[in-house]
Order: structure tokens, then C-alpha cells, then sequence
């Protein structure tokens, strides 16, 4: 059986005073895992995922991602981890506006000093096998919700990282463009990705996760996997 991608143990998160964001979490997500993750508002799901980031770092219990603790990791030395090893999807896209579709999707590779030839040829690849390539000259504002998060979703995969990270990817799409990001998340599995995804939306963790989990008061309540149907 392969390592862990993820591998979270005994992870607690305390801001201040109240009870812990996460308390005592420990979780392991192999290779090829679609992973959602529910819980009500509060519930410290966003927190989970922004830990796995290393956008945030435990004040008890390590964090590994590929192998790498990110919990020990300095600020530059985290924001380098998460360039060449974990692709990113927000609710809101975070396009820059004032870039066209091909310059977002470009933009992480560049970052990254890949080439600007050998990054384009990518970027032409990503855009046609998402279905967006007319659109590689427009800016985003000109385009659909659901056409904006394929771009972002694009850009995610621009360095071909072995984890995908969706914070509520369908969550500012209406039910048509929803469904067309699940199944795009749903076939990126089917190839190989593996994703971890926080969500609202149980159609989606319906039609594309492995495995469920359900996150209450930081604590994992529940913890299901099962087989999708491709």
C-alpha cells in the first residue's frame, strides 16, 4: 500500500481562548484519494485545509504533505512547497483581473521559473483538455462562473502537483455551472488526482469523492469511504 500524501497526527489548532479550532485531528489521504471534507459552519473544516496548505501552522501534532513536515517549515521555504507540490481552487477564483485566461494559467510556472516556451506549451494543453482553449485571450471578467473555475482550476494544475486542495469550489456557482465543476473534479480523479476538498455542496461529494469525512466541534465524526461510479 502507498505512504500517505497527507498525513495529519494528533493536529490541534487554539486561537486564543475558546475551545481548539481542531482538536486532536489525525488523518491520513493516500494517492488517487478524492477526499471531501463536511462539517457545519465553524466546525474547523477551512482550518483542516489551510493547515494541509501550510497556510496555517498546529499548535500541537505534526503535518506532512508529500513526504515534507510543512508545520516545521519557514514562510518562504512553505510558500515554495506549495508552488511545486499543491494546486489550490477558492470559492471565488482569485483570477487576476487585469491578466488574460492564459496569463493566470501561466502564472504559477513563471513563478516557478519553468521555461516560458515549454510553460506555454502546458498551459495550451490544460485550457484545451478543460474545454476553455477559445477563451486563452479574454480576460475573466468577460467570462461565466463556471468558465472562471475552470481557468482557476487550470492554473492549479499548471505545475502538475500531486494534490489538489478545493475550498468550496462550487460554492459561488449557480446549479448549472456547479455541475460542471463536479464533473471536472470528478474525471481529474479518474486520471490520478488526488483531492482534498472542503464543501457545502453534498452533490458534489456525492458524484466525485472516495472517501467523506465529517468534521464537528474539530473533531472527525465520521469518516466513510466508498466506491464511485466512473
Amino acid at each position: 500500500m502507498a505512504d500517505p500524501l497527507i498525513d495529519l497526527r494528533e493536529v490541534t489548532r487554539s486561537y486564543d481562548e475558546g475551545p481548539p479550532a481542531l482538536a486532536g485531528i489525525s488523518l491520513r489521504v493516500r494517492p488517487g484519494e478524492a477526499l471531501a471534507v463536511l462539517g457545519p459552519s465553524g466546525s474547523g473544516k477551512s482550518t483542516l485545509l489551510n493547515l494541509i496548505a501550510g497556510l496555517d501552522r498546529p499548535t500541537t501534532g505534526g503535518v506532512t504533505v508529500d513526504g515534507v513536515r510543512v508545520d516545521t517549515l519557514n514562510e518562504t521555504a512553505s510558500a515554495l512547497h506549495r508552488r511545486a507540490r499543491i494546486g489550490m481552487i477558492f470559492q471565488f477564483f482569485n483570477l487576476l483581473d487585469d491578466l488574460t485566461v492564459a496569463d493566470n494559467v501561466l502564472l504559477p510556472a513563471q513563478l516557478a521559473g519553468v521555461p516560458r516556451a515549454r510553460a506555454a506549451d502546458r498551459a495550451a494543453e490544460l485550457l484545451a483538455r478543460l474545454g476553455i482553449e477559445r477563451h486563452a485571450r479574454a480576460y475573466p471578467g468577460r467570462l461565466s462562473g463556471g468558465e472562471r473555475q475552470r481557468v482557476a482550476v487550470a492554473r492549479a494544475l499548471m505545475n502538475r502537483p500531486p494534490l489538489l486542495l478545493a475550498d468550496e469550489p462550487t460554492g459561488a456557482l449557480d446549479s448549472a455551472s456547479g455541475a460542471d465543476v463536479r464533473e471536472l473534479l470528478r474525471g481529474l480523479n479518474a486520471d490520478g488526482q488526488t483531492i482534498v476538498l472542503v464543501t457545502h455542496d453534498l452533490a458534489l461529494a456525492e458524484s466525485c469523492a472516495t472517501r467523506t469525512i465529517e468534521v464537528v466541534d474539530g473533531r472527525i465524526a465520521r469518516d466513510v469511504s466508498r466506491a464511485v461510479t466512473r
